[in-house]
């Protein structure tokens, strides 16, 4: 039995290649890397040389101009593989700033050696310790001197920074007192991390954390950006970062969905193979209900998400569906992780079979990149029409 998309030669091909091209890096791979928090660096180079990680940048770049649909399934599958997209799945979700406002030149500068894995785009630079979900409390400054730009503050969670040769910065522009609204005044630029540490003026300090996703804080000391790694226009920066947010929440959805397909696949394996009082223990309806429930919720979810997909490559509005896809996916494969540790029992919790693993990695998604009550809150008052909540 294979849980492939709903949509059976929907990216087949793209799919089955990305299965094949997962099955070099079997678990024990991803097992020894997490017991040292090392980053996957031949994954992620396999992925680069394969034309994954360029997927979404135009032909006329040297990428493959595939739509956002695409990235979806290569997502996916990476995740139904048992492999970990995250190392290198923010290059495909913050390149729409880039992509929809970068200027000619930058895109000239900077994507076609992106496209050929010269360069890594994989670091995202917003979150900051006093600001959370709370962007518009941000306090690293940008301050204009002739033809660059300093930059003074910090960031957290900046996953990749150690491994990333740019980074998307939001950094504020306008003094917060001179603006309306904390959201105001934002401005988003490319850095140039090696440039940037090489000068001493950036510091990357890696955080330990539960899960293998190679995060960070970093610190900006003087850091020179040029005036022309400015995306776009000053002062909208948050709005060029929520333009992207869409494609963000559908392809970590996707991830969800391959997540959830992977554990009810283990589980459903599992079910069948393990015997206990002379049958197996898949038998017992106790065993059965769980892993089916989980199968339905992430069939459900996986709709969810391939209509937030169709709307966003049709230009239309989809914050609704992308947030709802992102909840869902990520509520199916928290589901489909119980239903596996209890099928597993106390093989669960062992290294060997991976489950525990795999359960860090997708309860993450619960809380980022944002969380399933931020969602909820958006849910209540833009679609719903509710008072805002506090």
């Amino acid at each position: 039995m294979a849980l492939t998309s709903l949509q059976g030669g929907d990216f087949a091909e793209i799919r089955d290649e990305v299965a094949k091209l997962c099955e070099q890096f079997p678990d024990t791979y991803w097992r020894e890397l997490d017991r040292d928090m090392a980053y996957p660096t031949a994954f992620v180079q396999a992925l680069g040389e394969a034309g994954y990680l360029a997927a979404l940048i135009p032909e006329e770049f040297g990428g493959s101009g595939l739509p956002l649909s695409a990235a979806a399934a290569i997502l996916e599958e990476v995740q139904r593989a048992g492999c970990n997209g995250s190392a290198c799945h923010a290059q495909m979700y913050i390149m729409g700033a880039l992509l929809r406002h970068g200027s000619d030149a930058q895109k000239a500068q900077y994507l076609p050696r992106i496209a050929t894995g010269e360069l890594r785009l994989q670091a995202f630079g917003v979150t900051e310790p006093g600001s959370g979900t709370d962007t518009g409390a941000l306090k690293t400054m940008a301050v204009r001197d002739g033809d660059k730009y300093i930059v003074n503050g910090q960031k957290i969670w900046t996953s990749r920074a150690e491994h990333s040769d740019l980074m998307l910065l939001l950094a504020r522009t306008t003094p917060r007192a001179e603006v309306a609204r904390g959201i105001d005044g934002l401005s988003i630029f490319i850095l140039d991390m090696n440039a940037a540490r090489q000068a001493g003026g950036l510091t990357i300090r890696p955080i330990r954390t539960m899960m293998n996703h190679s995060t960070t804080e970093v610190f900006f000391d003087n850091v020179e950006v040029p005036a022309e790694n400015l995306i776009g226009e000053e002062g909208k920066g948050f709005r060029y970062v929520l333009s992207g947010m869409n494609a963000e929440r559908i392809l970590i959805a996707a991830e969800c969905i391959g997540d959830a397909k992977w554990f009810i696949e283990r589980s459903r394996r599992y079910a069948g193979e393990r015997h206990l009082f002379g049958r197996p223990i898949g038998q017992n309806q106790g065993v059965q209900f769980p892993i089916a429930k989980a199968y339905a919720q992430m069939r459900a979810a996986e709709l969810m998400v391939q209509d937030a997909a169709r709307l966003y490559e049709s230009g239309a509005q989809c914050g609704e569906q992308a947030n709802m896809a992102k909840m869902l996916a990520a509520d199916a494969s928290w589901a489909a992780a119980e239903a596996a540790v209890q099928t597993f029992g106390g093989f669960g919790f062992a290294e060997e079979y991976d489950i525990e693993r795999k359960f860090r990695e997708t309860r993450l998604y619960q809380v980022a990149p944002i969380s399933t009550n931020m969602i909820l809150s958006y849910l209540s008052e833009h679609v719903l029409g509710m008072p805002r909540s506090y």
